[in-house]
């Protein structure tokens, strides 16, 4: 049985463990990633962005992602879009982020 609540928990816990390196806060917390969808079948989009398009990562972040998310028990394969629009703003960072960085 396909518990999908159970599988985009598990999707979240694995982006929480990828960090852009200049800051101490996990993707998911700090608002990159826009979207999660997935099927039944353990098909999983990602539609994330970056800090900015010049961060330093931009090269190998995003593979990271997908590396991680594919290796969560119950996904088959990983569509990661990444996107520039609408532009990434700390508004998008969670309470914790925000207070993490003391935006608060």
């Amino acid at each position: 049985m396909f518990d999908k609540e159970k599988l985009e928990s598990d999707i979240i816990s694995a982006l929480k463990t990828c960090y852009d390196p200049e800051i101490p806060v996990d993707i998911y917390e700090l608002g990159l990633v826009y979207e999660i969808q997935l099927d039944a079948e353990g098909r999983v989009y990602i539609k994330m962005t970056l800090t900015s398009p010049a961060c330093p990562v931009a090269g190998s972040l995003p593979g990271e992602v997908k590396k991680k998310v594919e290796k969560v028990k119950g996904v088959k394969d990983v569509y990661l879009d990444l996107v520039w629009n609408p532009p990434w703003d700390k508004d998008r960072m969670s309470e914790e982020a925000k207070l993490l960085l003391g935006f608060l």
